[in-house]
């Protein structure tokens, strides 16, 4: 048995406590981390914690069996929750981190924000054990405790649920963010320091052995589809502008027999030789000076008859132009009839149901949209149709032009 570690609300220290656990588990024991949800930014963190690849698990866009073969394996796992415990997707959250407690029957151990509560923790905690009796409570544990007097006051409220730990507040360990989430793990100078303040904070407040009572390895599950490759051989771009691929995604590729290599656009690599290129999303707004003046990157994108395909920053690397924050236009690949600005931003969020009747991704998706920019002008055809979670049909998304197409979608799971 592993376990699920949530909250209620988002805000709460989930993060911060599953990467002190992972690194403090990690220290005596081989353990992996995974994330519920659609994330980028977590799973990361969770790597650099524990040393193993981290999954992204997300009961709104794969199936039971899809999860329950991915979560398998020989080690245990400590899965990060999304938003609160029951948070999901409209209309009947669907996707939330208890599904994920339901489908692998696991147990949930909630994070408290007791910052500001006392007594009416009790009924918080409660609440939660008693709101669905399939998701099964292990425990509490408590974040932000102001003094020893408040953690007593604490534990008395909660005299018949189990508690965990109970955590000082550490202004230290709040995590620095950008408008997508937290800086990038890879980003950070100080990350090993991080995590092992992390670990240690965790080691001293928290019941370790009894924590690691409940690690057990889920056990082997039958194999489930995954993703076709597009193509038998792939390049992806990979670095701190293009990071954001799933790695279910890129494993499935391989799975089947893809040979895939990485390359860098932010150091001006040539993509290489290939039947299909792939650019992530990322952040390359911030890096779009770089990238306009990276020539062999971008002529090798405009020379190549490889098919390429683009998800949200790569698809706007692959448009003629690029606005950032301060208003600054940079020319981009050239590819795709769009122009793309960071300096009116609005947010679109959301999963999606995609279809596409053309191209290397020919076929319906499951996927989520997450960014700021705005689309200035888009011309050609589109590359998906496309719903929200509830069926509401949307605008078409992307564009297709020859042997070059993109979204601002992110693919999670063939649907």
């Amino acid at each position: 048995m592993s376990f699920v570690i949530a909250a209620p609300a988002s805000g709460s220290g989930k993060t911060t406590v599953t990467l002190g656990l992972l690194r403090a588990f990690s220290r005596s024991m081989a353990i992996r981390g995974a994330k519920s949800g659609p994330d980028y930014i977590d799973p990361r963190f969770h790597e650099a914690a524990c040393g193993y690849p981290c999954l992204n698990l997300d009961a709104w866009a794969m199936t039971p069996a899809r999860i329950r073969a991915l979560a398998s394996g020989p080690l245990p796992l400590v899965i990060e929750g999304a938003m609160g415990l029951f948070d999901g997707a409209p209309p009947d959250g669907k996707g939330a981190a208890a599904d994920l407690a339901r489908i692998l029957d696991l147990p949930v151990v909630l994070v408290i924000d007791a910052s500001k509560m006392a007594g009416s923790v009790a009924a918080l905690a409660q609440g939660f054990i008693q709101h669905d009796p399939s998701v099964k409570i292990a425990g509490v544990i408590l974040n932000n405790v102001g003094s020893p007097r408040h953690e007593a006051m604490l534990r008395r409220a909660l005299a018949d649920i189990p508690v965990f730990g109970a955590i000082p507040r550490a202004a230290s360990l709040t995590q620095p963010s950008r408008h997508l989430g937290l800086v990038q793990a890879q980003e950070r100078p100080d990350l090993q320091s991080y995590l092992d303040q992390a670990a240690d904070l965790i080691a001293q407040h928290c019941d370790l052995p009894r924590l690691q009572s409940l690690l057990r390895p889920i056990g082997h599950q039958p194999a489930a589809k995954g993703i076709t490759p597009p193509a038998q051989n792939i390049a992806v771009a990979q670095d701190a502008g293009f990071a954001f691929s799933y790695p279910h995604m890129v494993q499935d590729w391989r799975d089947a027999g893809a040979a895939i290599t990485f390359f860098s656009p932010l150091a001006n690599d040539a993509a290489p030789a290939c039947d299909f290129i792939f650019l992530p999303g990322g952040y390359p707004e911030l890096h779009a000076g770089r990238l306009a003046d990276n020539s062999v990157f971008l002529d090798s994108l405009r020379q190549t008859k490889a098919q390429i395909y683009g998800e949200c920053g790569g698809y706007m690397t692959l448009g003629d132009a690029l606005t950032d924050a301060d208003g600054v236009t940079h020319r981009m690949a050239g590819l795709l009839r769009l122009q793309t600005s960071f300096a009116t931003r609005k947010l679109h969020l959301g999963y999606r149901q995609l279809t596409a009747k053309s191209g290397p991704l020919k076929g319906r998706w499951s996927g989520h949209e997450f960014h700021y920019a705005t689309t200035l002008q888009a011309e050609g055809p589109p590359l998906f149709d496309a719903t929200d979670a509830e069926g509401t049909r949307l605008a078409p998304m992307g564009l297709i032009q020859n042997n070059v197409s993109g979204s601002f979608a992110h693919m999670i799971d063939a649907s």
